[in-house]
């Protein structure tokens, strides 16, 4: 026997570990799962009880192999898989894919939310067995969502297009987007008016200030629905003497915000860094996995990065109060440690929320160790933990309501307000970022008032304004309309945002959200025949379901009794009740063979042109999308391509004469110092092929304009 054999799942994670565990134990990688439901059959048998049948993937056959290998070598199996449902499935499927239970060796589970010496060394001196209840829950959303998307996506390949799928939770992320959408062109604006007066001490010019109209002198609310209205109100308000009615001054607190949990991550990194909820995740885990930090070897610098609890450890909030009261001073540190509601609405397991695993390596001290996006994630979340246990910052606001009365009794009420911070607080180092959709007060300077004082009136300004329809979802507010609804769970935020880009059901423009034509007839078919599917509350009710089988107090198999006999039924009779719809696009390009006009149809390798003339005429050529970009290489135009994996590139359509590819977008205006080819980078920038040129695309277009006029 060689020591003990401990099976993570990547090749970071095994190294963090491989440093912390030292001799006598070896640490193995599965690289994810080792066993899925197979690719090309349904794999669950419905007439027995939904019993699964897994299979060991072809590329995952070398793993298991690799694994055993160790196995018989080793004195026991440690799975130190990831702390959740996802993770503990891994674990299990890793002991039955490599038969451990034959072998007769102890085999243990252990659980960290932090790879750092101290966590990992109390999780292996505590193991404890396989958690059934939490792989039975991931089973049964892994089961559900396969005998949704291989039923309902052959049905959408024959009525729609070829290649569709339909996903049980996605679906429903592409209808909020929808749904948005049709508010949007539904949506009929309504005109107001605002009306603000400026005003002043008698002789003390330097003391002007703007006061709101918000209603008449009774507190009535006033409608101002168009210019004449404002008119008559403008002329009133210029005749008006105007004196301080009332004011009032208090001290507001503003507390700070909690620890991240994953969807809040993703949204405030969206926010700030404009990181999409995929790359959020990414980065994330590899700061959760570890780096290495010169002499420290490879740590991991922050908590499990898949959660929905608040909660942090008393260990960790002592850390992090002595390291405030060290930098900022004992004024910032509360009296008590903040402790925030432990989880939100829909949480599942007791996890911690994402935090530094020591709140005393600093960005800047570890900057040198990480790239860019590590080091900017990383700073995101730190400042978000420590700025959860400085003290509340303190603002004093004044509200004075002003009167403006006229001869005949007539007299309308005014507001101004302001805000001065007191003590900064928390917001010395953070304050966390709002959506464009959350409102914003306004505030303003004013001079020193007393009650009864008389103003001058120095101009009148009135404002037309429409209402605005709700905006479209970016990353941060559609995770925030999910996770609302509550649809999906934190493993599945970043995944699904992915999908429903990657089916082209929705895409971004903007970075808004917009449903493509296809997702819109693929919703208004699951609305009218599925309704269930792409409901919100049904869809939440089975995730609190899935819930309560990780908890141990629901059988999941009787979850798939209750959803799966109406779900086939509906199919059944959608198969005879749906139409078809054709989803061809017709083109200016003419068959060479008949002289027809051809369209554009979706095939198993996606787009192609096709002759209308068919079945007569059987003609198809590839489909290119034209960028109207000349090849650097030769006289060719640069076309859109997909290769085998389906990922886009572009090329010359001189092919195969001319070999030229980029994997970037092509821009039509060449490079400015060069005159080569300039491309759209990941980062949406201008940069040039040939040199160092880089911009971004604001700037160009300034400089594209400013040569047109000259």
């Amino acid at each position: 026997m060689s020591g003990k054999l401990v099976i993570v799942e990547s090749p970071a994670k095994a190294r963090t570990l491989n440093r912390i565990l030292g001799r006598g134990y070896t640490v193995k990688a599965s690289l994810g799962h080792v066993r899925d439901l197979p690719p090309k059959s349904l794999g669950v048998d419905v007439d027995k009880d939904f019993a699964p049948k897994y299979v060991i993937p072809p590329k995952k056959r070398k793993v298991i192999s690799e694994i055993k290998q160790a196995a018989s070598n080793a004195s026991s199996i440690y799975l130190a898989t990831d702390p959740d449902r996802e993770g503990e499935a891994i674990s299990w499927h890793l002991f039955e894919a490599a038969k451990f239970g034959k072998d007769k060796l102890p085999v243990h589970r252990v659980v960290f939310h932090e790879i750092t010496t101290e966590a990992v060394q109390k999780a292996f001196r505590n193991p404890h067995t396989i958690n059934m209840n939490l792989v039975n829950a991931q089973q049964a959303r892994r089961i559900m969502d396969r005998l949704v998307g291989y039923k309902l996506s052959p049905l959408l390949w024959r009525k729609v297009q070829r290649g569709l799928s339909a996903g049980r939770v996605q679906s429903v992320a592409v209808r909020i987007v929808v749904d948005r959408e049709q508010e949007i062109q539904n949506f009929n604006p309504q005109e107001y008016w605002t009306i603000e007066v400026e005003l002043a001490l008698p002789k003390e010019r330097t003391s002007n200030f703007r006061a709101r109209l918000i209603a008449s002198a009774d507190g009535t609310r006033l409608d101002i629905s168009n210019k004449e209205v404002a008119d008559r109100i403008t002329a009133d308000l210029e005749q008006a003497d105007y004196a301080v009615k009332s004011i009032q001054t208090k001290q507001i607190t503003r507390q700070p915000a909690p620890p991240f949990i994953t969807s809040t991550l993703q949204q405030e990194a969206w926010r700030k860094l404009h990181f999409s909820a995929k790359r959020t995740m990414a980065v994330a885990q590899k700061l959760y996995e570890g780096l290495p930090l010169g002499d420290e070897g490879s740590v991991g610098l922050i908590t499990y990065m898949r959660t929905d609890s608040t909660h942090v450890a008393s260990s960790a909030l002592a850390e992090v109060r002595d390291f405030i009261g060290k930098q900022y001073g004992i004024e910032f540190v509360p009296a008590k440690p903040r402790r925030f509601s432990g989880k939100t609405k829909w949480a599942q397991e007791a996890h911690e929320a994402i935090r530094p695993t020591s709140i005393y390596r600093q960005p800047g001290r570890i900057k040198p160790f990480l790239n860019t996006d590590q080091l900017r994630l990383y700073e995101l979340i730190w400042k978000r933990m420590v700025s959860s246990q400085m003290s509340p910052a303190l603002y004093d606001t004044t509200n004075i309501e002003i009167l403006a009365s006229l001869e005949a009794q007539q007299a309308y009420l005014l507001k101004a307000s302001s805000s001065v911070v007191k003590f900064p607080g928390f917001m010395t180092i953070y304050s966390e970022s709002k959506d464009e959709d959350e409102p914003g007060e306004k505030f303003a300077a004013l001079p020193k008032l007393a009650v009864g004082n008389k103003l001058s009136h120095t101009g009148t300004f009135p404002e037309q304004h429409f209402t605005q329809p709700p905006l479209r979802y970016t990353e941060a507010t559609l995770i925030k309309a999910l996770e609302q609804k509550g649809i999906g769970r934190p493993s599945t935020y970043a995944p699904i945002l992915s999908i429903i880009q990657d089916r082209e059901y929705v895409y971004k423009s903007e970075g808004k959200f917009r449903p493509n034509e296809l997702g819109v007839i693929v919703n208004g078919i699951l609305k009218e025949h599925f309704a269930r599917i792409v409901d919100y509350d049904f869809t939440a009710r089975m995730e609190q379901q899935l819930d309560e089988v990780a908890r141990g107090k629901q059988e999941w198999v009787s979850i798939l009794r209750d959803f799966y006999p109406s779900f086939e039924d509906t199919l059944r009779k959608a198969t005879f009740n749906v139409e078809k719809v054709d989803m061809s696009k017709p083109t200016d390009e003419i068959c060479p063979n008949c002289g027809k006009p051809m369209v554009i149809k979706v095939g198993r390798f996606g787009k192609f042109l096709a002759c209308t003339g068919y079945p007569e005429c059987k003609t198809t050529m590839p489909y290119q999308v034209k960028t109207g970009v000349r090849c650097p290489q030769c006289v060719g135009e640069l076309v859109q391509k997909i290769n085998k994996k389906k990922q886009v590139f572009y090329g010359c359509n001189n092919y195969p004469d001319c070999h030229f590819t980029t994997s970037y977008k092509p821009l039509p205006q060449p490079c400015p110092e060069c005159g080569k080819l300039l491309v759209l980078d990941k980062k949406d920038r201008a940069k040039c092929t040939a040199c160092r040129y880089k911009v971004s695309l604001s700037e160009l277009e300034a400089q594209r304009h400013k040569e047109e006029i000259a």
